[in-house]
């Protein structure tokens, strides 16, 4: 039989598909619950690799290291949404895996998520199947400039996003995608003019128990979430009905674990769902000092099928930076000492080997009695930071 709870009187392995900060930052909730880790990654001392004797650096395409990493493990999860279902079947074959294959079948592939949305009653954009430059040219005539293409796989800091401004730009955009030596499919979708980005964090185990997490605020600078405010500064009825949206999403595709459900909020206080990410995300960061239960303790007690923990701000109000690389080189800063003399301010640092412009290094959280406090606590140190 499949090992399908976690109980603490039995040694326990929880593996891991990746090993990056996502993962190193499970482990540290992992280890606290008495557990062990396995991990498995393209590349040997990944940040959360060198945190277990259990570390399979060979990664998932090779099937002896597969096979060596589900015998160590117990119940197995993933930090990415980039592992082929296919190779997800086989492992759990033999080990339960969460989220599962069929889950991530319906997420893993935007235009698939979209669709499955949207036929469930979700707000979403306009959006529709690219298969030929001509559709694109079709869309844009039907639906108007600017609207956004995007791969349909791998994509994430807008990678693999391009907002088409007039018909003049397809061609650019569709060599770019499709003309390349690994031509990716395509999607488009409307442009959504928006107030304001928001992002609701759901847990979600086995028996359907749901934790929902404060809707927040995140802030993009070229694709990438600098900033995350809890709670978003928006009124009390939008943030209950991005939580409920949030969690419907989380429902419709049958999710186990911990889940980021992105959206737009627009001049109407229409909410659009944007994107799913079927794992702890970014924009939850700020769980781990801010909230009762982070969002990693609460993706362990999901996929292993405890009850869920209090998803409750601890505080009035949290800002989340990312420490973003300044340059290509060492990931090691040069100070961090006038960053820690900040009250209220916690520092993560994820020990990557390299940095480089625009890479997640780290991420530092500041609590305080309002969100507004906070984000200047937040900016305070970020600005004593020092790459």
């Amino acid at each position: 039989m499949l090992p399908s709870i976690y109980t603490p009187s039995e040694p326990f392995t929880l593996g891991i598909l990746g090993g990056g900060q996502l993962a190193k930052m499970t482990l540290q909730e992992v280890y606290r619950l008495g557990m062990q880790a396995a991990i498995i990654e393209h590349g040997a001392d990944s940040p959360a690799g060198r945190m277990t004797k259990h570390e399979f650096p060979g990664g998932w395409n090779d099937e002896a290291q597969v096979d060596a990493f589900v015998k160590a493990s117990d119940i197995i999860t993933l930090e990415n949404e980039f592992v082929d279902p296919a190779i997800l079947d086989r492992i759990a074959e033999r080990r339960r895996v969460y989220p599962t294959p069929a889950t991530m079948r319906l997420v893993q592939d935007k235009y698939t998520q979209k669709v499955t949305f949207s036929q469930a009653g979700l707000p979403t954009a306009t959006f529709a199947e690219i298969t030929t430059k001509d559709d694109l040219h079709q869309f844009g005539a039907t639906h108007g400039y600017p609207f956004v293409a995007k791969t349909r796989t791998h994509g994430y800091d807008g990678y693999g996003n391009a907002t088409i401004k007039r018909d003049t730009e397809i061609d650019m955009v569709w060599r770019r995608f499709m003309e390349g030596e690994a031509p990716r499919p395509l999607m488009a979708e409307s442009f959504v003019t928006f107030n304001k980005e928001l992002a609701v964090m759901v847990a979600r185990n086995k028996r359907g128990e749901v934790a929902v997490y404060p809707c927040v605020q995140t802030i993009q600078e070229g694709h990438i979430c600098v900033t995350v405010l809890a709670p978003a500064p928006i009124e009390e009825e939008l943030q209950k009905r991005a939580q409920e949206i949030a969690v419907a999403c989380v429902e419709t595709i049958d999710g186990v674990g911990v889940f980021g459900v992105e959206m737009f909020l627009t001049p109407k206080d229409e909410i659009f769902v944007n994107e799913i990410a079927p794992r702890p995300h970014n924009s939850g960061h700020y769980t781990i000092e801010a909230c009762v239960t982070s969002q990693f303790e609460n993706h362990i007690r999901a996929v292993t099928n405890m009850p869920l923990g209090s998803p409750e701000l601890r505080v009035g109000g949290a800002a989340m930076i990312n420490l973003l690389g300044e340059r290509s080189g060492s990931a090691i800063p040069d100070s961090v000492v006038e960053m820690l003399k900040v009250d209220g301010v916690s520092l993560h640092l994820y020990g990557k080997k390299e940095s480089r412009v625009g890479r997640k290094m780290g991420h530092l959280t500041a609590t305080a009695a309002t969100m507004d406090e906070a984000f200047a606590r937040a900016h305070t140190a970020l600005n004593r930071f020092v790459w």
